[in-house]
């Protein structure tokens, strides 16, 4: 009888959110309903580390626009920093399509490496174009435009701190270094190195941060104080994507004049280039399924022969395991673009 209370319960707060929604915010506010997140953020306070080394103190900085950044915002225990092979064919994907690129990988948490994740880092670390450092989130806010902010404490506030970090450190760090910033979730599949300034629509209706480029020339600067501000006075600790995806969207449609992606054209935006779903997110997160589906596969993979890199929604995907004798198009990818990461990763993927 519970489970039954507990069902149609949900099932009213659903069909609720559908009825009082127009188009634009029923994706929103149902994201807001199912998506969970670790609130555990208390490493961020802690300035030893334990396993990787400081980025601030690496005597060899990023080069203003030469880099592509990874961030895992995760607070590890004493089991250690834990590296799952998606993610870290992520990073493997960017290193060996951009051999002329510093790979970043930045964790926030200072614990050491767990045993699992050992071999993973192997892997990685014998790509010559990997760094991976950790970031202690007071001292990398130092002197930029967050410094006061973050230490006002609204992050901590926000249901959802964790990937609220990962949305601030993504536009914080193009701020420092400029460069491109990809999330864990995205598998790249050509070179991005001739690419400045630039974003990708998620469909015609929004712009994505799972991939963006802000350059060190005066346009990226430009776009990396505005999204700065723009977090700043923004900043919606109960909203899930109103600092990601939000904060693009809103600055691209002040610099654009436009209200709509499909508008947003280079001349429009003043050299800033938003590319179409295909590039980077070639498969909607409505259909993600098929990066693990046989069935139609052929289809699918012709759909990502046309993409840059590949988004797999991991909040949606994460619990699909899927054996490496397997043929879907994710497996397909993976084994061509993580090599290494693939062929050290046991049965599943």
């Amino acid at each position: 009888m519970k489970k039954r209370l507990l069902f149609g319960f949900v099932c009213a707060v659903l069909l609720f959110i559908v009825m009082t929604s127009n188009d634009n915010t029923i994706v929103q506010k149902v994201t807001n309903f199912i998506v969970t997140d670790n609130n555990d953020v208390s490493c961020y306070e802690i300035s030893n580390t334990y396993g990787f080394p400081h980025l601030e103190s690496d005597p060899e900085k990023p080069i203003l626009g030469k880099n592509i950044f990874f961030h895992e915002t995760s607070c590890f225990g004493e089991k250690g920093i834990v590296l799952n092979p998606r993610q870290a064919c992520a990073v493997e994907s960017a290193a060996l399509m951009n051999p002329e690129s510093t790979i970043y990988l930045l964790f926030l948490s200072p614990s050491s490496i767990s045993l699992e994740t050992k071999e993973m880092i192997k892997q990685l670390s014998s790509y010559p174009n990997v760094k991976i450092r950790r970031i202690f989130p007071e001292a990398y806010m130092k002197d930029t435009p967050l410094e006061d902010w973050y230490k006002s404490g609204t992050l901590m506030k926000s249901k959802w701190k964790r990937s609220h970090m990962s949305d601030i450190l993504r536009y914080l760090t193009l701020w420092k270094y400029g460069g491109i910033y990809l999330d864990l979730d995205v598998v790249v599949t050509t070179s991005l190195e001739n690419l400045t300034n630039f974003a990708g629509a998620e469909d015609w209706d929004d712009v994505a941060a799972g991939v963006l480029g802000f350059s060190s020339n005066i346009l990226g600067r430009r776009m990396a104080d505005a999204c700065l501000r723009d977090l700043k006075k923004n900043f919606r600790g109960n909203d899930w994507g109103n600092n990601g995806p939000g904060v693009i969207t809103r600055i691209l449609q002040k610099i654009c004049s436009t209200k709509y992606t499909r508008d947003m054209s280079v001349s429009r935006c003043h050299g800033f280039k938003v590319f179409p779903p295909s590039a980077f997110y070639p498969i909607h997160y409505k259909k993600w399924k098929k990066y693990f589906e046989k069935e139609k596969s052929n289809s699918t993979m012709e759909i990502l022969k046309q993409a840059r890199a590949i988004h797999v929604w991991n909040n949606l995907s994460k619990s699909t395991k899927i054996h490496v004798n397997s043929n879907v198009p994710y497996i397909v990818i993976a084994r061509k673009y993580c090599p290494k990461v693939f062929s050290n990763c046991n049965d599943t993927f």
